[in-house]
């Protein structure tokens, strides 16, 4: 794997990058769509390849573990395979979702007990079993077992837990460097900041991830309920710590203007269920603002859904059209507001990076946060 920087931008730390593995290059800034359980929702591969156009989607490992289970996806050949998507791939490692579990899970410095959702089913992960789950589904990027602490949260707690976060890491690490890659490509890890919203606390941190010298690190435990103002101190506190030669990934964020306002401070890599989850209650995101396309004001508005037709769902479908789909409960509208909503969310990052690369990221960032920030 390698990455190299290609652009900064002069009047803030945004940064375009190629990221290259052997599942092909990366171009950051980059949005991951997030394929939970082997999916992106209400998308076909077909689509999310020739329409949505990510060059890396996101997995997860505490879904993929339960169901299909890891064997499943070790006979099919890896993950790739199972879902016929020859892209990258990442992988978070379970902690966000067993965080999740709260009233169903118990931590020790072992790991973490937790129950299945599906059936109550007893398991446990550890840092060294989940790195070799994450080896089996067979992604390229795969994520260090960590506590994501939740918010509000006590600064004697976030402390405490950012330790063992640690430990956990100098786990994952030795782990991961006594197995082998599967299936015939390199795999790389990625060490997690935690530390709350403490800035001491975030410092010790990701100095803690700079030294541990993985390929790339990432940034956890934010867009959990603090205020946005909160979440970008943060990942400023840690961008001025963490190696600017390697990819830098905030992990579960967030909404268009939030990707713009972290781009500018320096991260690489996204990833969120916002645009899916809120496509599927009728929520779009779009260049000049929020539609809310379940409001009656839609109705009879013959308009194409995006006149900026980045997917061909944007000019092949009315407003009044996804309306009605949305007001029948019919599995169409849904399918559409996904595609829109993940067409709008890559074609947001390669605009930053088109920016970057210009050298008026800066000012284009000002003019797309003031026209995204309405609701129409």
């Amino acid at each position: 794997m390698k990455f190299t920087l290609e652009a900064k931008d002069k009047a803030t730390k945004a940064r375009a990058a190629t990221l290259t593995t052997d599942h092909g290059a990366i171009q950051t800034p980059i949005f991951m769509p997030v394929g939970t359980a082997g999916t992106v929702k209400g998308v076909h591969q077909r689509e999310l390849k020739e329409d949505i156009n990510p060059d890396i989607i996101l997995g997860n490992t505490y879904h993929l573990y339960l169901r299909p289970q890891t064997d499943i996806i070790e006979k099919a050949g890896g993950l790739h395979k199972f879902i016929n998507w020859d892209r990258n791939i990442l992988t978070d490692s379970g902690g966000y979702q067993v965080y999740s579990l709260s009233g169903n899970r118990k931590i020790k410095e072992e790991g973490v007990k937790f129950k299945s959702h599906i059936d109550g089913s007893y398991h446990f992960f550890t840092p060294e079993n989940v790195m070799d789950i994450q080896r089996t589904i067979g992604a390229d990027i795969i994520m260090a077992f960590d506590e994501c602490t939740p918010y509000p949260c006590e600064y004697n707690y976030a402390r405490r837990s950012m330790h063992m976060t640690h430990r956990w890491l100098d786990r994952c690490i030795k782990r991961f460097h006594e197995t082998p890659d599967k299936y015939g490509y390199e795999q790389q890890l990625f060490p997690i900041v935690q530390g709350s919203v403490y800035k001491d606390l975030r410092r010790q941190s990701a100095e803690y991830i700079a030294n541990a010298g993985a390929f790339g690190n990432a940034i956890g435990g934010l867009s959990v309920g603090e205020p946005a103002e909160e979440m970008y101190a943060m990942t400023e506190v840690v961008c001025e710590i963490l190696p600017e030669e390697k990819p830098r990934y905030l992990m579960g964020v967030g909404t268009p203007i939030n990707i713009l306002e972290n781009i500018a401070l320096g991260i690489d890599m996204f990833d969120c269920v916002m645009p899916t989850r809120n496509a599927r209650n009728g929520m779009l995101f779009t260049a000049h603002g929020t539609i809310n396309i379940k409001n009656k004001k839609w109705e009879d508005d013959f308009s194409p859904i995006d006149e900026m037709g980045i997917t061909y769902v944007d000019t092949y479908y009315t407003k009044a059209y996804l309306r009605h789909l949305f007001a029948s409960n019919e599995y169409l509208g849904k399918q559409i507001a996904t595609i829109h909503n993940l067409g709008f969310y890559l074609w947001l990052v390669r605009e930053a990076r088109k920016h970057i690369l210009a050298g008026d990221f800066g000012e284009w960032k000002t003019q797309m946060v003031k026209q995204m920030d309405k609701r129409l």
